[in-house]
């Protein structure tokens, strides 16, 4: 299976979990938002869409979890977020694969909050010594959302990541984990050295 093919099985089984678990949740047909009030083309087509409607619903009830947890945010961040990702997703018009944005968008974004608020149990952290410094540390914790992440910490800097083709690569903004025999492989930054990283004993 080539690489690009891996990544659009992973991408479907993703999906796949998503639409089940907004099944599960036994939600309506629609999405969240009422279709009457839709507006510009993107909204219109997750109304029509069954698959993109239930990922609406499912960031709808992911994001009805964090707002508790959000509460006490100094500044609240969350509710702001939120309104630029709706108008990040409509900015989906944009793109040459307009569905494919829009479905990536959700599942981006439901992962996002999952993470960020605990919403699924991790796993770890483990803490990282790379280039043989222990001073040059990360924190790292798996979560097992569709697709699986991984959320990396460097000093005040934070990397959410997402699994690729093959299970032990990891991708984020302008990061990238590699797993390999007795050690990870981090590049932290666009363009930066490859560093060699061992558990922090």
């Amino acid at each position: 299976m080539s690489a690009t093919a891996g990544t659009e099985a992973l991408r479907a089984a993703a999906i796949l979990g998503l639409l089940l678990a907004a099944s599960a949740a036994g939600a309506a047909e629609g999405p969240s938002f009422d279709c009457r009030k839709a507006v510009g083309s993107i909204q219109p087509m997750v109304c029509s869409d069954a698959a993109l409607a239930a990922l609406d619903r499912r960031l709808a009830q992911v994001y009805g979890q964090a707002l508790p947890k959000a509460r006490n945010e100094r500044p609240p961040l969350l509710q702001a977020e939120q309104r630029g990702w709706v108008k990040g997703r409509d900015d989906c018009w944009k793109a040459e694969d307009k569905r494919a944005c829009v479905e990536e968008s959700y599942v981006r974004r439901i992962a996002e909050l999952q993470v960020r608020y605990r919403l699924l149990p991790g796993r770890g952290p483990t803490r990282l010594a790379c280039d043989g410094d222990p001073r040059n540390e990360l924190l790292v914790t798996f979560f097992a959302t569709s697709p699986p992440t991984l959320e990396a910490e460097r000093g005040d800097q934070v990397s959410l990541m997402f699994q690729q083709a093959g299970g032990g690569v990891y991708v984020g903004r302008n990061e990238r984990y590699e797993e390999h025999p007795g050690e990870m492989r981090v590049q932290w930054g666009y363009q930066a050295p490859v560093m060699r990283c061992k558990p922090a004993g």
